[in-house]
């Protein structure tokens, strides 16, 4: 498999940067501000968790806490992952072969196209510009299809657009795989910090028995440091297979992080309102500047996450632009090369930018106006 390129370019600048513009998770707590959500029993468990290894499966009632958060699914449907990253990684090495074909959208968080392709035919789908939102095409992804098709993989909210796709469109989807017996495999890591509560998309595991739901603590929750994911089925036999290759990678999850996700999960609806707040007024800051530059930006406000795909219509070109702001201004964001695929052309005059933390967002989009007033005078409004 080739370079993991988003991981590449974090290596060289993300602890480096003075403002880290583009990070796509939500805003982070201590350990002592999560453990001060919970119980005095909860509390209790953390201090005298044994370090021993723990469950493959994962702690039972941690996987009770998962299956809570959806409506229909019980213990037997949760299998506990080290982060989303292994979630994607096992899933496609367990259920793909040679001879398979899969669907997937473009641009894309890379490992959901490079690791299915080092197992089987994969046929790119374009996310494109619509009216005023970002779309991705049910007919398009229809005309993807083959007698092969084994796989569909999407993400709602998207990386890096913010796109949620229609409802009805959604369960059109649904319908169409369900025919042809094709599983979905549904990246929902940004679910629970949409900004309209009616762009929320059910989890592919309560409503379709070939779904296979992934998520994790690191997106909407904030709490990346954990590492703690999971992958939610109806295919019990699936999620055995996976764990059974689990054995090869992580075997278990860390004891410490498993009872603070007990504690994050159960206080989730406090934590997803806190950071739906921090996205609010963060986005309005955003409009801001994009306003007073409006030749020079032109964006798609995102329907959910903490991460927006921006055009830039700079004549010097957005790969510039980039290396600019990071070289002479200490800000980092992630130009649209980073998402090179190799499926098909993606959007090339766009980059991702983050606005899920707070002060770091601020003090960054504080120096990112210098930048823009400093460098472009003649673009301000």
């Amino acid at each position: 498999m080739r370079d993991f390129e988003l991981e590449r370019y974090f290596s060289k600048w993300e602890f480096t940067a003075r403002h880290h513009m583009t990070a796509s998770d939500m805003e982070s707590m201590s350990v002592a501000d999560l453990l001060a959500m919970g119980t005095s029993a909860q509390q209790q468990a953390f201090q005298e968790a044994w370090l021993g290894y723990s469950e493959t499966w994962g702690a039972p009632d941690l996987r009770q806490a998962i299956a809570d958060s959806y409506n229909s699914l019980s213990i037997e449907n949760i299998l506990c992952m080290a982060g989303a990253g292994e979630g994607i990684y096992a899933t496609m090495r367990v259920l793909l072969e040679p001879g398979d074909h899969v669907v997937v959208p473009v641009p894309n968080y890379q490992s959901a196209e490079t690791i299915p392709l080092a197992e089987c035919d994969v046929t790119g789908v374009a996310i494109k510009e619509g009216e005023g939102r970002w779309v991705l095409d049910l007919d398009d992804i229809k005309a993807a299809l083959t007698s092969k098709t084994k796989l569909i993989s999407v993400n709602f909210p998207h990386n890096p657009s913010g796109m949620c796709m229609p409802p009805s469109d959604f369960s059109a989807l649904i319908e169409l795989c369900r025919e042809r017996g094709i599983y979905i495999f549904s990246d929902e890591v940004y679910r629970g910090v949409e900004l309209n509560v009616r762009d929320q998309l059910p989890q592919i595991a309560d409503v379709y028995e070939k779904g296979i739901s992934l998520n994790v603590l690191s997106k909407a929750y904030g709490l990346p440091g954990l590492r703690l994911g999971w992958l939610a089925s109806q295919d019990r036999h699936l999620l055995e297979k996976v764990e059974r290759y689990k054995h090869y990678l992580s075997i278990c999850n860390a004891v410490p992080a498993e009872r603070l996700a007990v504690i994050a999960l159960e206080n989730r609806a406090q934590i997803f309102e806190r950071n739906k707040n921090i996205l609010t007024e963060n986005l309005a800051l955003l409009r801001g500047l994009w306003s007073d530059y409006p030749e020079l930006f032109t964006w798609f406000q995102p329907q959910g996450g903490c991460v927006a795909f921006t055009r830039y219509n700079g004549p010097d070109g957005v790969e510039a632009f980039c290396q600019s702001l990071i070289e002479d201004s200490g800000v980092l964001l992630l130009p649209s090369s980073i998402y090179r695929s190799e499926l098909m052309d993606g959007p090339g005059h766009h980059f991702r930018i983050g606005f899920g933390r707070d002060k770091v967002f601020k003090d960054g989009l504080t120096a990112m106006r210098r930048h823009l007033e400093d460098r472009y005078p003649e673009f301000g409004a």
